[in-house]
């Protein structure tokens, strides 16, 4: 019940979003550090193929990259533009993800309350 296709997804889901929102904040904590590479979180591709060729989402897991963005003068290649609307995108992806997990749940809950 709990590891289903779709419930499997959500939680890897959940996850990558949160370890992007973290690399988000990291990128936009350190964007006047000279040097800094900035660091994307891929995971949607990855979710997608699992489901796809029938394997469990349970085993993907988000994978970190450097971006590929230009450098600035100072080595840093953080875009705050992009982080930014990287930052709202992912919001907004959290907050669907959490409300199709709480949907699940509450179907759940209602089964055993009718029981």
């Amino acid at each position: 019940m709990f590891n289903d296709v779709s419930t499997a997804s959500l939680k890897v889901s959940v996850a990558g979003l949160s370890a992007r929102q973290t690399a988000i904040a990291d990128n936009i904590a350190n964007i006047e550090t000279p040097g800094y590479q900035a660091r994307k979180v891929k995971f949607e591709e990855a979710l997608s193929s699992a489901v796809a060729h029938g394997d469990s989402p349970a085993s993907v897991t988000p994978s970190v990259q450097n971006s590929l963005e230009p450098t600035r003068l100072n080595g840093s290649n953080v875009n705050l533009d992009e982080e930014t609307l990287s930052h709202i995108d992912t919001t907004m992806r959290y907050q669907l993800t959490l409300r199709a997990l709480d949907g699940k749940y509450s179907l759940i809950r209602d089964a055993i309350k009718g029981a």
